[in-house]
């Protein structure tokens, strides 16, 4: 997988995955901004859109491809462990940041592979897998970054992924914006503040 590793100095490593269009360079200002001491692996989209990377392919708006996202997850959790060894990292400490499909992906690694992520920033996330069987999520910390007037991702996505991870034993904190779709600053500064307590 086309990728970024930056060696940090703390056990940490950020796991960065990007909304559609974008590449493994979308997010690391982000990453900086969240935790600049972190191991940083960032991750390109292994799907094009019209030309644009992606995760998974979608079979329309807001309609995923079950078998393909299915498959890209596993794919991208055995690419995660497989750098672990290569970069040296704790394969047991990632956090992951996902935006928009990047968050979407980073929210079925927890859906399908235990103990895959301690912690997640979910930015703009949809449920990913209603038909998954949830493996125990107990000590996984989830952070999900909402808008309020997001015409992609509405607000009842969020509640229910929510909820889906409190079952399966995760605990979430939901941040509500009156914005769309987009990433704010106020909402980096709602993710840094949330992840300065759990991981800083």
């Amino acid at each position: 997988m086309q990728h970024i590793f930056e060696q940090g100095t703390k056990d940490i490593t950020l796991l960065l995955l990007h909304g559609t269009g974008g590449t493994e360079r979308d997010l690391l200002g982000l990453a900086k901004e969240i935790d600049a001491d972190a191991n940083v692996l960032s991750v390109r989209g292994q799907v094009l859109e019209n030309g644009m990377p992606r995760f998974f392919r979608r079979v329309a708006e807001g309609v995923f491809d079950m078998e393909d996202l299915r498959f890209r997850t596993d794919e991208l959790y055995d690419f995660v462990k497989l750098a672990s060894v290569q970069y040296g990292f704790d394969a047991s400490k990632i956090v992951a940041i996902g935006y928009s499909n990047g968050a979407n992906i980073a929210g079925n690694l927890l859906f399908r592979h235990h103990n895959s992520l301690v912690g997640a920033i979910l930015h703009h996330p949809m449920v990913p897998d209603r038909e998954a069987t949830m493996p125990n999520l107990h000590g996984v910390n989830v952070w999900i970054g909402a808008g309020t007037n997001d015409f992609m991702c509405p607000p009842q996505e969020s509640e229910e992924l929510e909820q889906l991870l409190v079952n399966a034993g995760a605990l979430v904190e939901v941040a509500w914006f009156d914005y769309g779709h987009q990433l704010t600053m106020p909402e980096v500064q709602a993710a840094k503040a949330w992840y300065d307590q759990l991981f800083g």
